[in-house]
């Protein structure tokens, strides 16, 4: 199994839970790098992977996605001075503690996961993916797992239904003909989340739908009469939000000789990132630990 982390969804929760008074001696907050060191040290400790990677946003405005739609996730605004230095010292940290970490200017993190999980696949390793974030459960297969470490627990491929409505394999359709509000997706007006469940239910696919907006009467939804016409004069948004939704599978992502196998901790990096930040004894022993247990 192979553990792939969506690190910047743990570093966000932190920075929003932690308390904005926790400062290093220049006044600087610390309270996202050390909840993000307390839940990598927590994970390492309790799973202790054989196969590990931190994946990272960097992508926000520069995304291949933005290049084919300019507004996507323009309704976000950009994270604060403190945070951004922040996230530096997190991706720091995870190069210190022997974890493969990486990031892209044009892809985001989720296709980054979807890049490693594809090869694990090719070479018959599962994946756990470790998020909270629905989109990448589109690529969960039976064998893997979606985890929300500390938070809901792990979701398996059957389960995904339950969750959210669909199948992994629909969850980019879903998302295309329901519109994404956080990403800023519009999606198709007027079929919002009940009726694409239900038109992908029916249909499978959005491929099949669109290939049949004849029969689209005969689901068993509101306005089902009318809802092949919208369909049919919104057929080009739905199309450039399935660009949109779908994770690319085939991100560069540079490896070490070890691949994705941890690495003992350097202990001196750590405490040197420890000593800038003003960070104390407990997460410097929690490294230590983390060394005794990699060989």
């Amino acid at each position: 199994m192979q553990y792939l982390i969506d690190a910047s969804v743990y570093v966000f929760r932190a920075y929003y839970s932690m308390p904005d008074d926790m400062v290093d001696n220049d006044g600087n907050p610390i309270n996202a790098l050390y909840g993000f060191c307390r839940f990598l040290g927590d994970f390492m400790e309790q799973v202790r992977p054989e196969h590990i990677a931190v994946l990272f946003d960097e992508s926000l405005t520069t995304s291949f996605r933005t290049e084919i739609y300019p507004e996507y996730k323009a309704n976000r605004d950009p994270a604060p001075d403190e945070l951004r230095r922040q996230f530096g010292q997190c991706r720091r940290f995870a190069r210190a503690f022997g974890l493969l970490e990486c990031g892209h200017p044009r892809y985001e993190a989720d296709d980054l996961i979807g890049t490693l999980v594809t090869e694990g696949r090719q070479a018959g390793i599962p994946s756990t993916i470790v998020s909270r974030d629905k989109d990448l459960t589109q690529l969960i297969s039976k064998e893997d797992v979606f985890w929300d470490f500390a938070g809901k627990g792990k979701v398996r491929y059957e389960q995904i239904p339950d969750y959210f409505g669909v199948w992994p394999e629909q969850i980019a359709d879903f998302l295309a003909l329901a519109g994404d509000s956080v990403d800023n997706i519009k999606g198709v007006p007027g079929v919002g989340k009940k009726t694409a469940i239900a038109l992908l239910e029916h249909f499978g696919s959005m491929e099949a739908l669109y290939d049949s907006l004849d029969t689209v009467h005969e689901v068993n939804v509101r306005g089902a009469k009318t809802l092949g016409a919208k369909l049919e004069n919104h057929r080009d948004d739905a199309l450039l939000a399935r660009k949109l939704t779908g994770i690319a599978c085939d991100a560069p992502v540079d490896r070490p000789r070890t691949g994705l196998k941890p690495t003992k901790p350097d202990l001196g990096a750590i405490n040197a990132l420890y000593d800038e930040a003003s960070i104390g004894v407990a997460l410097r022993r929690q490294a230590e630990r983390v060394a005794d247990l990699i060989s």
